[in-house]
């Protein structure tokens, strides 16, 4: 018996039936041909009922990915609904068109809209659209719908949310028209429905034909949860399925939570449209466990639940729920810096704690091969890259043993994870933690390595993942030829000491936090601070608040959102040039600008040292030695995590 029987009841959608409650609702990924097809496949075999390709445009003027304005999309899509269909796992793929949100493109002369009226994405004022424009762009929908139809996919979600352009005429603040199409709730709906119906036209009852509408979209003086509800209301005989989303450009971290938000964050709003509803409701937001699934469903708040990042993270989700193996799912930390923030950076997602996601061509999920001649292998470090690899290497049969020279494990994510709004991310090394016990891995807490002990142990290989610590010495990016003065008064503390690894002796306000990396580092000391009561002034050499990270606005936009609105100020592009007792004096580089900021608190959140003292020791002296994680100077728990799955596959 399955731990959560609700999830894994049938459930009929339109002409069809999904065997179970997982689905994954559309979303980008960066990824095409086959590389699109085997990302699917994993998530297919792994036993989800139904997933979404991506947001696909239906028009030349909103191209995106694969082109189901033109008939060369069939092949393509000919050869996913092939291989998807031998796991029963039903397929869909979003038909949309972006509308002002479209980025400028080369050969698109100008985006088309219900107003002109520019979304944050695209900085681009597009053009309201005509009667034969509407028109134009309803038959594109028709057309691709056919062509899905005729290529054996199940499936069609139409995209009337996220800011694009089917939402930017529903919405009273992005439809300024006064014709038919503007106006009244009847009016703004008008293309929504000419759409649908061209697509029921065009396919009848041969495929599921689902929309996605918002549950709550954050453009100031725009739709509201009790707007969509009424939205709902109206569309609902006419589509198969309705899927609740939240968030538009306007507050862009609402459309992809960060684990700054909380479990189930879309679920108020779905709870004011859902009740409603007669057809299958799927919902998304931060849902990334089968049990918070399971009482989604059991509520009747849904009937399916839609769990996008924590099938990236673990793709093999739903057949261990179903082995009653909910223990050895690989968690979601909910960072976004892998995922999405990969995926708006470098065009192409990733995973923080899966190294294999988007790489499933190339990767399994997880190590197939055993090693005929098993070795013996000391790890020094016991932080993601030290438990990754430790791991990963005993999957395959290796002798393990591990050594933390701290009482537990976890490195600086449990550090990390310490300040308010991070707990989640802790989550992989209790996991990694949990995963080498059972395996079988020789675990040492409060453990010193040293040349005498590595001598003692005599292993085969050497793994060093010693990580990194505060410096010591005033060093600033900025000015690296010279220790900031004041540096070693009583009051000046690391991040370490905020976040519980040092010794405070007394926090008094007002406090200055000196950036030097524009990582998460500073923006968790900035939290603590603030709920100890202490006004915050945040100054860095960066433009921003969290400016290193893959794409702020997904990644930090949440943590900016909640500092700004407390006791907060930031001061971008500048260095310190002293610390005084009550004050900070700081400057703009190569120029002779100076401000004194008043400060009774000193934070100086920089770049750490690498521990490799041990390293430098062992070379030439003793059995091969490799280094992995923040000691190789990468300061990162996606490159530490994938670091450790890389050497731990290959030695």
């Amino acid at each position: 018996m399955a731990l959560y029987d609700n999830l894994f009841d049938p459930l009929p959608i339109g002409n069809t039936v999904i065997k179970n409650r997982i689905v994954r609702s559309p979303h980008g990924t960066g990824l095409v041909g086959d590389d699109l097809i085997a990302y699917h496949e994993a998530r297919a075999k792994g036993g989800v009922a139904l997933s979404t390709i991506q947001a696909t445009g239906v028009h030349p003027g909103s191209p995106s990915g694969i082109p189901l304005f033109s008939d060369s999309c069939k092949p393509f899509l000919t050869e996913i609904a092939d291989r998807m269909r031998p796991h029963d796992m039903k397929l869909l793929i979003q038909l949309f068109h972006g509308g002002a949100g479209n980025p400028p493109l080369p050969g698109i002369a100008e985006n088309w809209s219900a107003s002109a009226i520019p979304n944050p994405l695209a900085g681009v004022i597009p053009m309201e659209m005509t009667k034969t424009m509407i028109d134009d762009v309803i038959a594109g929908f028709a057309a691709a719908a056919v062509r899905v139809r005729d290529s054996g996919l199940d499936g069609v979600d139409i995209h009337a949310s996220s800011g694009y352009l089917i939402h930017e005429f529903l919405s009273p603040a992005l439809n300024r028209r006064n014709d038919e199409y503007g106006g009244s709730l009847q009016n703004r709906m008008r293309f929504m429905f000419e759409v649908i119906g061209a697509v029921r036209d065009a396919v009848g009852e041969d495929i599921v034909v689902g929309v996605r509408l918002p549950n709550e979209d954050y453009v100031p003086g725009g739709l509201t949860a009790e707007d969509n509800a009424a939205i709902a209301s109206a569309v609902e005989p006419v589509v198969d399925y309705i899927s609740l989303h939240m968030g538009s450009y306007w507050r862009f971290h609402r459309l992809i939570s960060p684990a700054d938000e909380p479990l189930g964050v879309e679920m108020k709003a779905n709870q004011v449209i859902s009740p409603g509803l007669s057809k299958p409701v799927m919902v998304t937001g931060r849902i990334m466990t089968l049990d918070h699934a399971s009482s989604i469903v059991a509520s009747g708040e849904a009937d399916m639940v839609s769990m996008v990042r924590a099938l990236i993270a673990d793709p093999e989700l739903v057949n261990k729920a179903r082995r009653r193996e909910e223990h050895r799912i690989r968690p979601c930390i909910g960072s976004n810096m892998g995922c999405v923030g990969q995926l708006m950076t470098s065009g192409r997602i990733s995973c923080v704690v899966n190294s294999s996601a988007a790489r499933e061509q190339v990767l399994t999920f997880e190590p197939q091969d055993r090693v005929t001649n098993p070795k013996n292998i000391l790890v020094v470090g016991g932080g993601p890259a030290g438990l990754e690899f430790a791991r990963t290497a005993a999957l395959r049969g290796h002798n393990v043993e591990l050594h933390e020279a701290m009482k537990t494990l976890g490195g600086q994510v449990i550090m990390a994870a310490s300040a308010p709004k991070r707990a989640d991310i802790g989550t992989i090394v209790q996991w990694l933690a949990d995963e080498i016990e059972s395996l079988g891995v020789d675990v040492h807490l409060n453990s010193y390595v040293d040349e005498e002990l590595i001598a003692e142990k005599a292993p085969d290989e050497v793994v060093l993942a010693t990580g990194t610590m505060p410096r010591v010495d005033g060093m600033q990016q900025s000015d690296p030829g010279r220790s900031i003065e004041g540096f070693d008064l009583p009051h000046v503390y690391s991040s370490w000491d905020i976040l519980g690894f040092g010794e405070i002796t007394h926090l008094q306000g007002p406090a200055v936090i000196y950036d030097d990396t524009g990582s998460f580092e500073a923006i968790s000391v900035a939290d603590v601070l603030l709920q100890n009561g202490l006004e915050v002034t945040m100054v860095s050499r960066n433009d921003s608040v969290g400016s290193s990270l893959p794409y702020p606005p997904v990644t930090a936009g949440a943590a900016r959102e909640r500092l700004y609105s407390g006791e907060f100020d930031f001061i971008g592009a500048h260095y310190i040039r002293r610390i005084a007792r009550s004050s900070v004096d700081i400057g703009v580089l190569f120029t002779d600008r100076k401000r004194t900021v008043p400060a009774k608190t000193v934070v100086f959140v920089g770049y750490n040292e690498p521990n490799r003292e041990l390293w430098k020791s062992l070379q030439g002296n003793g059995p091969p030695v490799h280094m992995i994680g923040d000691v190789r100077g990468r300061n990162s728990m996606m490159t530490a995590i994938h670091a450790g799955a890389e050497l731990g596959r290959r030695i």
